[in-house]
Order: C-alpha cells, then sequence, then structure tokens
C-alpha cells in the first residue's frame, strides 16, 4: 500500500517526539510536518499536502478547534485525527460536527493511534471505545446536541444498505465486494449520501444512522 503521509499539531515536542517513535515502527506511515499551533499548521499546508493530521486541541495562537475548522474548509481532503486529554461530550460532538474525522484521547496506546490513522484515511472516520457509536446514540437521541441533518431525508433501498456498511467500518472496496458493486459505484453512493443528509463527511453520516435507530 502507499504511504499514508502524517502532520502533527502538537505544542508539546515531547509528545511529537513520543509519536514520531511510535509511528516509526509501521513503514506505511510517514510523518512528513510537524507545527507548535494552527497557525503553523495552515502555513505548512500551503506547501506540504499529508493525507492525516493530527491535532491537539489546546495549543497556542490558533487552537486545534478554529485549525480543523480551516483545515476542512481549505483541504476537505485531509483527514484530521483530534488527540486531545479532553473527554468532554460536547467537545466530542463539536468537534465531529465541524469535521474532525476521529477523537483520541492523549493515553491512547500507539497500536489504536496507528489503527486510527489507517481507518480516516481508508474509511473516513474513526471512533474508539471511549467515543463510540454508544456514546454518541447516547448524546444525540437524548438531544442534548443536536447536529443538523437536512428534513425529511428520503434514502433508497440501495442507500440504506451502504450506510449500515459504512458504520461497520467497512472500506469502500470491501463494501463493495458485500454488495456486488465496484468501488467507484460505492464512493458515488457514499457521496449522494453526504449531500443528501446535508453532512460534511462519513462521520456526518454515522451520527444520522445513530439518530436515525439505523445501526444498533
Amino acid at each position: 500500500m502507499s504511504t499514508i503521509k502524517i502532520a502533527i499539531a502538537d505544542d508539546y515536542k515531547i509528545y511529537r517526539d513520543g509519536l514520531k517513535v511510535a509511528l516509526s515502527t509501521d513503514e506505511n506511515l510517514k510523518v512528513i510536518f510537524e507545527a507548535d499551533n494552527g497557525e503553523e499548521l495552515m502555513k505548512g499546508l500551503e506547501t506540504i499536502s499529508p493525507n492525516v493530521i493530527i491535532m491537539d486541541l489546546k495549543m497556542p495562537i490558533m487552537d486545534g478547534m478554529e485549525a480543523t475548522k480551516e483545515v476542512r474548509k481549505k483541504y476537505p481532503s485531509i483527514k484530521v485525527l483530534v488527540v486531545t486529554m479532553y473527554d468532554d461530550d460536547k467537545f466530542i460532538i463539536h468537534l465531529m460536527e465541524n469535521g474532525a474525522n476521529g477523537y483520541l484521547l492523549k493515553n491512547t496506546e500507539p497500536d489504536e493511534i496507528r489503527k486510527s490513522i489507517y481507518s480516516v484515511h481508508e474509511n473516513g472516520y474513526y471512533f474508539n471505545d471511549i467515543v463510540n457509536k454508544a456514546l454518541l446514540k447516547k448524546l444525540v437521541l437524548k438531544n442534548n446536541l443536536k447536529p443538523s441533518f437536512n428534513q425529511n431525508v428520503e434514502l433508497t433501498e440501495r442507500e440504506v444498505e451502504v450506510l449500515k456498511l459504512i458504520c461497520e467500518e467497512k472500506t469502500a472496496a470491501e463494501i463493495a465486494k458485500d454488495i456486488f458493486l465496484s468501488p467507484r459505484s460505492v464512493e458515488g453512493i457514499r457521496q449522494r449520501l453526504i449531500e443528501k443528509v446535508g453532512v460534511r463527511n462519513t462521520a456526518g453520516l454515522v451520527m444520522f444512522a445513530v439518530k436515525n435507530n439505523m445501526v444498533d
């Protein structure tokens, strides 16, 4: 498989160094850029193109929340994996709604960080045990925080089928194999779902499915 290029935005050099050491054991992962804050990251993105950004939330000058919004606006194809000490429900939902592709805590094991990088790169999102569908379900169903979806969305049987498989964290290639379509057709259905539901990314689709009791 081709190398996944990674940028790290975190104001603690010791954390960045530790993360680089942990990721260096996987030859498919390559850290190509580091930034102390969101502003430095945005400047760097003018000349380099990572596939995945590992983004700290609490940084000086421009924090991770602001930087995530900026990345989403200017570089929609880059995946953002938020890594933070905060496990606050409101943060998680807010960041998912603003285009983060995954949310990890700083004490996450290196193996899980590697897994999450592959997942956001291939599937567009990653939910770990702490912020998995159960947590989203609890929040969304209680209507504490309502994600904004388009009203009266009508999905075809095929779209529902693809959406459910997306929720099972299957890649486009795996979904294509399951339902006898080409990966390109699956990608087309996923894009159509995003437009119909009115969300920014695959994580938004999963939240929509959770809210509408389409996943167990």
